[in-house]
C-alpha cells in the first residue's frame, strides 16, 4: 500500500540532490506539502520542486545552513507562514571531508560535526517544539509529529579515513534514541534510516567505475548498489501512519552490507 502523507507538510533539508531530493520526491507524490531545503544550489532545488510539482504536489524552496541556528529558526517560520505547521521533519543535510585521521584538521572536524550533527540537533529541536505547540491534529496523522535522521551505516561500522563522519553518526544515533525516548509521550515519533552504498553524485567515482564497482558489490550480499529510491520509499512508509507503532529504531537499507559479508566464508 503505498504512504499516505495527505494535508501533512514535511520539511526535508538538503534536498536539492541524491537521496534529500529523491525523499522529497516521494513525500510529494504521497499527497505531502513538502519544504524544500537547500544550500547552495538553488537550480537544483528549484528541479526538486518542479518534479513535486510535475506529479500534483505543492512544495517550497527554502535556502539555509543547518549548522546556523538563526537560518534554521528563520526556515521553520517560512514553512510555518506558508503552511500553518510542519507535521515531518527528514533530517537528511550531511557532508564528508575525509582524511586520515593523524593529518585530520580541527577545521574539518568541527565542520562536519558542526552539519552531520548539530545541524541535526537544531531542525530536530525546531520541529519537535512546533509538533508540542499544535499538538495532536487527529484528521492529519495519528501521532503528533515525526522525525527521522538519514544516518548510515557507519553509525555501526568503522571507516578508515572518515572518523569525523562516523563520529557525527554514531552520536547521531544516540541523540535519536534520547529524542525518542524523551518524546513518545508526546505522541512524537523519531527514527533514523541507514542507508549502505547508494548511487549518489558523492560517491559516483566509485560506482560508475566497473572495477571499482566490483570490489564495492564485495560489501555488499545483495549484490546491487542502492537507488535513492529505495531510500525513499522507506523514508515516506516511516512517516505515514502505517508505521505508527515504530520510535527509537534505525532501519538499515543498505543491501546487506552491515551482514559484514567478509566473514560469510570463515572467520
Amino acid at each position: 500500500m503505498a504512504a499516505n502523507l495527505q494535508h501533512q507538510t514535511v520539511l526535508v533539508t538538503g534536498a536539492s540532490s541524491g537521496i534529500g531530493q529523491a525523499i522529497a520526491i516521494a513525500m510529494g507524490k504521497a499527497g505531502a506539502n513538502v519544504i524544500i531545503n537547500y544550500h547552495e544550489d538553488d537550480k537544483a532545488a528549484d528541479d526538486t520542486l518542479r518534479q513535486i510539482e510535475a506529479l500534483g504536489g505543492t512544495g517550497l524552496v527554502v535556502k539555509a545552513d543547518v549548522s546556523k541556528e538563526v537560518e534554521v529558526i528563520e526556515m521553520f517560520n517560512s514553512a510555518i507562514k506558508k503552511f500553518g505547521t510542519v507535521d515531518i521533519l527528514v533530517n537528511n543535510a550531511g557532508i564528508q571531508k575525509d582524511s586520515k585521521f593523524v593529518d585530520m584538521s580541527l577545521k574539518d572536524w568541527q565542520t562536519v560535526m558542526d552539519t552531520n550533527l548539530t545541524g541535526q540537533f537544531l531542525c530536530a529541536r525546531e520541529a519537535a517544539r512546533e509538533f508540542c505547540r499544535r499538538g495532536l491534529v487527529g484528521e492529519r496523522s495519528v501521532a503528533a509529529g515525526k522525525i527521522i535522521f538519514i544516518s548510515s551505516v557507519h553509525n555501526i561500522v568503522p571507516w578508515a579515513g572518515h572518523a569525523n563522519y562516523t563520529a557525527s553518526k554514531g552520536g547521531e544515533t544516540m541523540l535519536m534514541k534520547t529524542m525518542a525516548q524523551e518524546l513518545a509521550p508526546q505522541k512524537i515519533r523519531v527514527n533514523s534510516i541507514a542507508p549502505g552504498a547508494i548511487k549518489t553524485d558523492i560517491n559516483k567515482k566509485v560506482w560508475s567505475d566497473p572495477q571499482q564497482a566490483a570490489e564495492l558489490l564485495r560489501l555488499i550480499p545483495y549484490q546491487r548498489i542502492g537507488e535513492p529510491d529505495d531510500v525513499a520509499k522507506v523514508a515516506a512508509w516511516l512517516a505515514s501512519d502505517e508505521a505508527d507503532y515504530i520510535t527509537g529504531t534505525t532501519i538499515y537499507v543498505d543491501g546487506g552490507m552491515t551482514l559484514y559479508p567478509e566473514f560469510a566464508h570463515g572467520g
